[in-house]
Order: C-alpha cells, then structure tokens, then sequence
C-alpha cells in the first residue's frame, strides 16, 4: 500500500486538527488561483474539492476518522479516497462518475449509462463472454482493486465454480449501481515480471509534450540574430564619422551618403521593434544601443549635441570597440559567428516535437525495452519533417523524461539513475511483488488476473487509524477470498518469493545507503516475507507528530530478532543495548503474535528511558522515543541481513553511507533549520554502524582507517562536526564505552544519535 505519509501509532477522534485541514484547503486554492502551469491548476482544482469533501465530511460526522471504515456507507474492502495524511474523503475510489470507456461500453452494448445496467450486462452470456475473452488475452487492465471483482467472477464460471461466483455477486450487488466492478480494456499485453518501468510510454509522450518555448531562450536568439547585428551597424555608421588618429567621434562631418544610410538604418528599427518585442534593453535610455540610436536620430535631423550627450557617445563607443573589437575584425567576425551557431541550435520545445512523434509510434500503455533511438540526434528524415537540423542532440532534460518508460530490471534503471531513490524504488517494486505473490496460483488466467489486482492494491493509499488498527489485508477483498481455495501448496512459489524477498532487500541496501527504509517498500517487503513463509517483523516509520506512545508487538519481536544478530557487536556496544535482557523479556519465543502486553509496554518504557523523553508528550519528545525504537530494531536492517539473508558487500555499504553522511553534514552550514538534516545524517550514521558490524575484524578494521581518510576530504566544517563521532566509534570499537550522556569520558568522543529537544549539539556553527 502507498502510505506516503507514514504510519499512524493512534490518536483520538477528537483530536482531530481542523487547522491543519483548513491549511492543506488553502494551499491548493492558492496553487489553483495562482499556478502559471494550467495542469497543475487543474490537479490544485480537484484538490480543492476533495479537502472540502473531508472537511465536510469530519464537521458533519459522516466521517469516522481513525476508522477502517471511514464511510458508513461502505465496508472496509471498498477502496477509499485519501489524501495527504489519510484522512478519507468520503468517496469511493472506484465510484464517482463514469469513466469515458464506461460510457462507451454502455453505448456498444446498447445499455443505459448507468453502473447498474453495465454490472447486470456482464453477468449475461455475452458479457461474460467478454470478460473471459478479456482474461484469455490478457487485454484489461486493473486501476483500483474493485475492478478486478467480475473479472474473478468470470474466472469462476469459468472453472466450473458457480457457487463462490454467485456468493462473491452476493457481496457486490449493494454496491453495484456506485462502484465499478469491470475492468478496463486495453491493447497492452501484460507486463513482463522481470522489468519494471517508472512510466508508460504515452506518459512520457504527455510530459515531453508539455515542453513550451522559454521566453528567455526566445529572448536570448532575438538578441543574437536580431539586435546585436543592428548594434553593429549603429557602431560601424558612428566609426565612419571617427577620425582614426584621435579616435574621437563627429571628426568628420557626416556627408550626404552617412545620412541617408542613417535615416535608412533608423527606419528599419521602427520595423524590427514593431516586430521583435521579447528584448527591451535596446530601448532603455543608458543602455549601449539606445544611446548610439537617439544620438543618431538627432544628428541625423540636423540636430547638434551638447556636450553631455557627445562626452556619452564617445563613451559608448570607445567601450564596444575595446570589448569586441571593430565590426569585421577577426575577432570581432569569430563572435558573432559563435553566436550566430548559438541562435541556430535548436530549441527544447522544438526537440521535443521530434521525440512527441517518435514515442507516437509505439505502444503507449506499457513501457518500452530500448530508449537509445528514442533519444538519439535528430536523422536528416526529421530534418525535412521538423526543420530541425539533422545532428542535433536531444537535450538531457527531455532525455531523463523518456529514460523514464525504459522498461528493465530494477537493478538496471538503479545504476542508470532512472530510480533515484528508495521511494521511487517502492513505486516501482509492486509489480515485481505482485507477480511473485501471483505464483501460488497454477492457473495462467487466475495468476495473471491476481497480480494485476495485487498491483491495484498496493497502490491504495493507507488511512490513519486509532489505536494500532492494521489496514485493510488483500486477502479480505471478497473476490480475492473467492479464489483462495485455488492456491497451490507447493514449495516452488515459497522459494520464489524467498529469491525475490532477497533480491529486493539487496538492491534496497545496496541501491540507496544511508537511507531508510520508506513505509510502501516495507509493504512491499511485508508482502513477499509472507508468500516465503518467512515470519519477519517489518516495523514502519513512525510520525513523532501523532504518536501516541504504544509500540505493536512487532517492534518487540524486531528488537528480539536484532538482538540474536547484533548481540556482542559494535552496533550493540556503540548504541550501549542489552540485546540479552530484551531477548529474555520474551523469554525466547519467536512468534510475536502471542507476546504478553507486558513485555511489549515495558519495550516502550526503554525507548521512553533511553531517549530521555520524560513523561510529557511533544513532538519532539515522540521524536527521541522513536528514534531509540529505529535504534533497538535497526528498523529492519537486522530482518534483511537475517531471516531474508541479503549478502550486500558490507565494507562497501560502510563506505557509501559514510560518504553520504558527509554530504548531509556539509549541509548543516549556514543552514537557518539544520535539524532534519541532522536526523538523516543520524540515520546514514546509524546504518553506517551496522555495516561495519556486519563485516569480519580484518573489514572492519580496514574500513574504520577508511573513514577518517574520507572525512579529511570534506570541508573543514564537516571535519570539525564529525571529529567527535569518528573519535567516539574508534574508541568503542577499542572496547570504550559511552557514558549516560552519550559521551566519552575525555569529552571528545560522542555519541550521534538525530533528535535532541534540547538542541543539538552538530547545529552549532564550525
């Protein structure tokens, strides 16, 4: 599931901040009134009303916020609308009106355009013949999960099943005449399990497409085609009035030639103004043109010019002469020509036509194997087509939009820096996830239909909820518990998932250092640690701005498994744990399931302890009680170098998040709001210690040298703020410890850790 806004530890009702409703309103209004893009405006306007619809919704009562059913109306299956921070809306994902191939669908069938009547034409012998045509080939696709529900009807006809099909219709029917239940057609195949794309090609046509002309590029080549060459012919007209010994100008008197080419020359700039309006520096009275032009007109009309206005000609063209030479000197000819190539290269927006109808000839539902042609030099056939010239290079700004649709590996679009981060990362993982989940099903139909449901899914935003509910589990969507029967009880698909669990984990480890884990990865994780068989607690990221104290079992159960892999390590003795005393908390059992509140409210009060928190609640007391939680756990480090046993070169992981580490921490300088910078540079920290634990004596010892060479590399403020850190781990790892306040005893080793209410010691200024 997407929960791009962390999960939720309970809150209350009536806690509610309308406030901060009220503030989301008014920033896309203001997005909406203001924004110069007319998409975006359009994407603030539909958020507008889906913030009145929550804030409505929660006034009036019709909401039950905090509720796995927000929506009376609805059952918990029924996907919700949500936006930012999971609060519903109070529509159905798969209601509202019809879609444009919903109404065509009516119109072929020859239906009213109603939800209803397109529910009933396809439980008809044609319709269902439709949708197991559908599932034959292939051709659907599966947005929201409801879309999916007649398609698994079908399927069990299909199979011989009435029975479940007509109990799973039982199910739906109350909802028929507002929710879509069919799926959408489409021309794509399905996609290949192996790659992965981050958009579709018609995506990427779509953002190509939106490449305008850039005022200041249109300005810069009316510049140089149209206004630097008439300032040359205003200098070299005022040089044949210039005596060449004294250099003054108005020497000699103009004849009767210099002042009809004068009055020529002055006629044509009415014309080239008239037509060129993007500069205005020719027409500001100081600027260079401007002063030789007035100049020109009055000598030109008989008029004399006084001394100021003579002193200021002679100015202006004694300095042009002395910065590019005299018009037609060599170097003075090499300039214009460098920049008459300039003001022939090609615009972006013109670029971009030529790869809008490139990417026009290929399918645009799915993405595409190879992007070289796409973003190869224009050929001298687009020359004649475009009239841009052949040669011309696809800027890396357009480059980067269709790199975006290569469909590969996932490892590959990591190295190619198509997927720049962990988040990006979990957008693109459900696909591989769903395929793999998809595998306990022998039939091809049914396995194929069930992964575009679980990719339908994972898509569905998380609601906040009370008191550590858990989200809605696919297996409760009726048409999934429909087929459930149909699984298949091999091992095969267990040890697919394993060797897919232990890919993922390491291109997580090994693609992004120094990073954490991002709550829809761990669902990701969450999901195929399940399909392996393998009892993993995954523990989410906490919001320190809404939690309310209580840890879940797995957060114990996570420490537990951390402590049977760090136990005696660096990690436990630089973090000062007892990995021991947590493990006999539980007295040894694995299965967190069954943990005793106990043990699990006492885990809590050691995070409360550890991180000094008190017993006040504040945001940024919650901050240091999660933090102690990430610490204890390792948040889900200890799970992959464990149970799922992704093996990453972990001297090089050391490495690289140390190095990230310093980067993070050049930005501390001079920075007005240096603290969350300072809690990611915690976290790289954090995960640079485990990395280090993880490697044998002879790496770790190699790699401790390693970093104080790299540190000397970074500025000396970044040197000076990671003096005290890379002192204090040495001495740790020489058997030092740290003492209550997470210093060493001489004072100059400490302690890192992200969040301190009282101000963080890095903050100060170096």
């Amino acid at each position: 599931m997407n929960d791009n806004d962390k999960q939720r530890a309970g809150t209350s009702p009536a806690t509610v901040d309308h406030g901060h409703l009220d503030r989301q309103l008014a920033r896309a209004l203001r997005t909406a009134a203001s924004h110069e893009d007319a998409d975006t405006r359009e994407r603030a306007e539909r958020r507008v009303e889906r913030w009145r619809r929550v804030l409505r919704g929660v006034t009036s009562g019709s909401l039950q916020v905090g509720s796995r059913t927000p929506m009376a109306e609805f059952p918990a299956w029924v996907t919700p609308e949500v936006v930012r921070g999971g609060f519903a809306t109070g529509e159905a994902s798969a209601g509202g009106p019809l879609l444009p191939h919903e109404i065509d669908s009516a119109s072929r069938v020859g239906v009213p355009a109603d939800r209803r009547a397109l529910f009933e034409y396809h439980l008809t012998d044609a319709g269902l013949a439709e949708l197991t045509e559908a599932l034959e080939h292939g051709r659907y696709e599966v947005v929201v999960p409801e879309e999916a529900a007649l398609l698994v009807v079908a399927w069990l006809v299909w199979a011989g099943d009435r029975a479940a099909a007509l109990r799973l219709l039982d199910t739906m029917d109350p909802f028929a005449d507002r929710l879509r239940f069919a799926p959408r057609p489409t021309s794509a195949p399905p996609p290949d399990a192996s790659t992965a794309y981050r958009s579709t090609v018609g995506q990427a046509r779509d953002e190509v497409a939106k490449r305008r002309p850039r005022r200041e590029i249109e300005t810069m080549r009316e510049a140089l085609t149209v206004w630097n060459p008439f300032a040359d012919e205003l200098l070299a007209l005022w040089l044949d009035t210039t005596d060449v010994d004294s250099g003054r100008v108005l020497s000699r008197v103009p004849d009767r030639d210099w002042q009809r080419r004068a009055h020529d020359l002055l006629a044509r700039y009415k014309v080239l103004a008239a037509e060129h309006r993007l500069c205005g520096k020719h027409r500001k009275p100081k600027e260079n043109q401007a002063i030789l032009r007035v100049a020109l007109a009055d000598t030109a009309a008989g008029r004399p010019l006084d001394a100021r206005r003579r002193g200021m000609l002679q100015h202006t063209v004694d300095s042009m002469v002395r910065r590019r030479g005299l018009p037609g000197s060599i170097g003075h000819a090499e300039l214009r020509e460098r920049q008459a190539a300039v003001a022939t290269l090609p615009a972006h927006h013109e670029l971009a036509r030529v790869v809008v109808r490139r990417l026009a000839d290929l399918p645009q539902d799915s993405g595409t194997p190879h992007t070289d042609a796409l973003v190869a030099p224009v050929t001298e056939a687009e020359q004649h087509r475009s009239k841009v010239p052949s040669g011309s290079e696809i800027p890396a700004s357009i480059r980067r939009l269709v790199e975006r649709a290569l469909s590969a590996p996932i490892g590959t679009l990591i190295e190619r820096g198509i997927v720049p981060s962990a988040e990006v990362l979990a957008q693109l993982v459900p696909q591989l996830v769903a395929s793999t989940t998809a595998q306990v099903y022998p039939e091809a139909m049914l396995r194929t239909l069930m992964a575009a449901n679980h990719r339908a899914f994972r898509n569905r935003r998380s609601l906040l909820l009370l008191n550590l509910e858990h989200q809605v589990r696919i297996e409760e969507l009726p048409w999934v518990e429909a087929v459930s029967g149909y699984h298949e009880a091999g091992t095969e698909p267990r040890e697919n998932a394993r060797t897919v669990l232990a890919h993922l984990g390491e291109l997580a480890l090994d693609g992004f250092p120094a990073t954490i884990l991002p709550n829809p990865l761990i669902s990701q994780l969450s999901a195929l640690s399940g399909n392996a068989r393998l009892r993993v607690p995954w523990v989410e990221e906490l919001a320190a701005d809404i939690f309310m104290g209580r840890f879940s079992r797995k957060y114990l159960a996570a420490a537990v498994l951390a402590g049977r892999l760090l136990e005696g390590s660096l990690y436990e003795r630089y973090f000062d744990i007892d990995y021991a005393a947590i493990g006999a908390s539980v007295g040894g059992e694995v299965d967190w399931r069954t943990y005793d509140e106990a043990p699990v409210a006492r885990f809590g009060e050691l995070c409360r302890a550890r991180g000094g928190a008190g017993s006040g609640w504040s945001p940024a007391a919650n901050g240091t009680v999660i933090e102690q939680s990430q610490i204890l756990t390792t948040h889900n480090l200890a799970a992959l170098a464990g149970p799922v046993e992704a093996a990453p070169n972990w001297p090089d992981l050391a490495r690289r998040s140390f190095t990230i580490g310093c980067w993070l921490t050049a930005r501390v300088q001079g920075n007005p709001r240096p603290l969350s910078t300072i809690k990611d540079v915690a976290y790289g920290w954090r995960q640079t210690v485990f990395h280090l634990s993880m490697c044998t004596e002879t790496e770790r010892a190699e790699t401790l040298s390693w970093l104080d060479t790299e540190a000397i590399r970074h500025p000396s403020h970044v040197r000076k703020r990671l003096a005290p850190v890379l002192y204090g781990l040495h001495a740790v790892a020489a058997g030092g410890r740290f003492n209550a306040r997470g210093e060493l005893q001489n004072g100059a080793g400490r302690r890192l850790v992200g969040w301190a209410p009282g101000g963080h010691w890095m903050a100060a200024r170096q």
